[in-house]
């Protein structure tokens, strides 16, 4: 896997994430916030493979 995620992309989405996580625990306490690991995971890889798909990359060169 070659790192397509910049660091303005990752910080987003770990905040989307954790947000999105903190939904299992506080507010509506649903397991909708388990969406959040999606974000969470390709932020800690480095890799969105729907941006490999795409043809993005916001890692600049």
């Amino acid at each position: 896997m070659v790192a397509n995620i910049g660091r303005t992309d990752r910080i987003i989405r770990i905040v989307a994430g954790l947000l999105l996580l903190s939904l299992v625990f506080i507010g509506p306490q649903t397991l909708w916030g388990l969406v959040g690991l999606i974000p969470l995971t390709t932020a800690f890889v480095n890799f969105c493979p729907a941006y490999k798909l795409l043809g993005m990359d916001t890692l600049g060169k």
